[in-house]
């Protein structure tokens, strides 16, 4: 049997009657749309980080582009953010009308270099866009003290961070506002799409609320400004609850996961070879993906194939280096820290309930192919 890096079945199977108990409360309550189920999580998870207001909305590309247009984010603004990122980041910028400006990430974890930030400044940008990558959170003071200075909001990108932590501050209650995924892979992952923007300001909630309903606030019948079909669906909503109660426990099942590689593989780190995750100042990581580094990647994962392991790149090609994005400039050379890891970066197995069997198996099988050497 093949192992991939992710799989929900072992999940659904321990958590089965509570999810089917989830599905029946809803067709049972009456209302599919916007109902208790979606007020009820959106509650929760606002309670969960300590802040007044969630929104939920249908996927969390929808979460970064709403979020970005709530902060007030429109045509002829720049946002500065990474390409070292999934390219739902960049495209939601893009879908305000928005720039995207990117620059370049720390090599020791994959993160926004934010020393670069400042020098990316110019009159157009409106907003920073940090994405905490991985499971932890990028560097925030320095772009906090930036975003007074130079009156800029900040929208967080915590579709890979649910419950991380930063110097004690809970992933999403850094910046003005931040941006959620909820798709089945994630830390805090529904059964389907979702996704949802948190905030402690009223106003951008109230946008956020228009702007997924169509532009509508107080009837369904008076669009007051532009909006999207952007809502959280029902039953989605209803699941998410029921997991936000497991939450913590889902990023302990990872953190164990985690110790038990860097366990089972520490002797073989070397400056020259393989590079486990460095957990950086003031971070809790909570794992969404075990990011590792190898300089002949492409031969280790062609050689786990043949044990059964099929591993992932997150991500192989940056966003600045497509086709789609041509458009903005950036040649060859000009992110070199994000060029040069996109082509060493692989992700090993990781979710909460991945057994101990199939991670010794990962482990044996890593070690055997960077014992015996790798065929590039």
């Amino acid at each position: 049997m093949t192992t991939y890096v992710w799989d929900y079945l072992p999940e659904y199977e321990n958590e089965r009657d509570d999810l089917i108990d989830a599905v029946d409360t809803v067709f049972r309550s009456g209302r599919l749309v916007l109902g208790a189920s979606v007020q009820g999580f959106e509650s929760e998870f606002a309670a969960y980080h300590g802040l007044a207001h969630c929104t939920g909305v249908d996927n969390g590309t929808n979460a970064v582009k709403l979020g970005l247009q709530a902060l007030g984010v429109g045509p002829g603004d720049e946002v500065i953010t990474v390409s070292n990122t999934a390219a739902p980041t960049v495209l939601a910028i893009d879908g305000t009308g928005a720039t995207p400006v990117f620059v370049d990430i720390r090599e020791e974890d994959f993160l926004m270099d934010t020393a670069q930030v400042a020098a990316a400044v110019t009159p157009r940008t409106k907003a920073l866009l940090p994405v905490h990558l991985y499971g932890q959170c990028v560097d925030m003071a320095p772009l906090e003290d930036l975003a007074r200075r130079h009156g800029l909001k900040i929208l967080e990108d915590c579709a890979q961070s649910h419950g991380a932590h930063h110097h004690g501050r809970t992933a999403g209650t850094m910046g003005d506002a931040a941006a959620f995924s909820f798709y089945p892979t994630k830390v805090l992952g529904a059964y389907g799409d979702g996704g949802a923007v948190v905030t402690d300001i009223p106003e951008v909630d109230a946008d956020l609320r228009r702007l997924r309903y169509y532009g509508m606030a107080d009837t369904y019948y008076v669009v007051q400004t532009p909006g999207h079909n952007s809502r959280l669906d029902e039953v989605q909503a209803e699941i998410l609850r029921r997991k936000l109660r497991r939450l913590d426990t889902y990023i302990e099942g990872r953190r164990a996961v985690a110790r038990r590689y860097e366990e089972g593989l520490a002797d073989l780190v070397a400056p020259d070879g393989l590079r486990l995750p460095r957990v950086t100042d003031g971070n809790d990581h909570v794992y969404y993906v075990y990011v590792v580094r190898h300089p002949r990647r492409d031969g280790i994962i062609e050689r786990l194939k043949g044990y059964g392991i099929s591993l992932n790149i997150s991500y192989p090609w940056p966003v600045h280096t497509m086709s789609g994005f041509r458009h903005l400039g950036y040649g060859k050379g000009s992110l070199p820290v994000t060029e040069r890891l996109a082509g060493e970066i692989f992700s090993l197995p990781m979710y909460p309930s991945l057994s101990e069997d199939v991670q010794d198996k990962v482990i044996s099988a890593l070690r055997e192919v960077l014992t015996e050497g790798i065929r590039s």
